[in-house]
Parts: C-alpha cells; sequence; structure tokens
C-alpha cells in the first residue's frame, strides 16, 4: 500500500507575496477615492439640485400650480415651494443662477418658477468648486432640466 502524502499550507514567502499584492492594490484604490473627493462632492451637490428641479417640475405639472425652487446664494441653500426643508450646498462649492429678471429677488435670492404646462422661466445654475464646474441648464419652453458634464473651469 503506497501512501500520499500532501504538503499542506504555503511557505512564508508566497504569503509575504501575496500581502505585498494587496497592499498595493488597496494603496492605488485610496489614492483614487482621495484624488475624485472634489468630484464627487461637486457631483452629488449637481445630481442632488437637479432632482430638486424635477421634482418641483413634477409637482406643478401633477398639481396644475406654479411651484418654485428658491436658491439662496448668500447662504448655499436650496428650497422647493411646497416642502418646508432647506437644502444645504457645501459652502466648498459655490452657486451662480442665471434666471428671469422677474424672478431675481435682493440678498442673492433667485427662484425657477415652472408653470402648470410644464414650462418655466428658465435658467442656468452653475456649481463651482476648486477647479471644477458642473451646470445645470432648464429649458423655458418645455422645463426639460438637463445637468451637464463636470467639467475643468478655465
Amino acid at each position: 500500500m503506497r501512501r500520499l502524502t500532501l504538503n499542506n499550507g504555503f511557505t512564508l514567502l508566497e504569503l509575504l507575496v501575496v500581502l505585498f499584492i494587496m497592499v498595493l492594490g488597496f494603496s492605488v484604490v485610496g489614492i483614487n477615492l482621495s484624488s475624485g473627493h472634489s468630484t464627487t462632492a461637486i457631483r452629488v451637490a449637481s445630481r442632488d439640485m437637479v432632482s430638486a428641479l424635477r421634482y418641483t417640475r413634477g409637482q406643478s405639472l401633477m398639481l396644475h400650480q406654479e411651484a418654485t425652487m428658491t436658491i439662496d446664494l448668500t447662504e448655499n441653500t436650496y428650497t422647493v415651494s411646497d416642502r418646508p426643508k432647506s437644502y444645504i450646498i457645501p459652502k466648498s462649492i459655490s452657486l451662480t443662477v442665471v434666471t428671469a429678471q422677474s424672478e431675481v429677488r435682493g440678498n442673492g435670492i433667485g427662484n425657477i418658477r415652472f408653470f402648470p404646462d410644464g414650462s418655466s422661466t428658465g435658467g442656468r445654475i452653475t456649481l463651482e468648486q476648486d477647479k471644477l464646474a458642473a451646470e445645470i441648464n432648464i429649458n423655458w419652453l418645455t422645463g426639460q432640466i438637463k445637468l451637464g458634464d463636470i467639467d475643468a473651469t478655465k
């Protein structure tokens, strides 16, 4: 009868090679995550604003009445007409709003208004952080909201 023996386990050298590869992999992931922090913050803030704009337009269409998103540039906040909550944009992101003259109020406050037929006052919201910018365009005729790509500013 022959006896077959297997060598169970790994050598120390094999374990060290595997650990070294894992450390290299985690360091690359860590570097990529930290370099994309600005991009992530501006992407999240712009997508949140687009969602709020689409919600506001939807409410206007469903309820057959005007609905407004109010943007406060001094406080870096925005509100939706039927909600008491004020949504905060991080202070590191600067906002610019272009809207109809009738929707501009003093103290850095501007409105984007949606009408029951789906149209709006239109406008553009720009979010800037470091050297990155995201632009949200609101079509006055259709009320369509479009988020552009995040680009480097000049």
